[in-house]
């Protein structure tokens, strides 16, 4: 894998976590209990995480 791939699989893994926490303090300040905010928070979250890793998964790993 090329410098290049790792260099952008790092900043795009950067970029989803600081996009994670502040979704999190985003829902956060506009709920009113617990649930409010991790129900809205993981449906909104997870699809993302699932779909980075997919592609994550296809850029490192080589067919043979």
């Amino acid at each position: 894998m090329s410098w290049r791939v790792r260099g952008a699989l790092l900043v795009a893994a950067v970029v989803l976590v600081v996009a994670t926490v502040l979704a999190f303090v985003w829902f956060d300040r506009h709920s009113h209990s617990a649930s409010d905010t991790l129900r809205p928070f993981l449906l909104t979250v997870v699809p993302v995480w699932l779909a980075a890793i997919a592609g994550w998964r296809v850029l490192i790993v080589r067919p043979h």
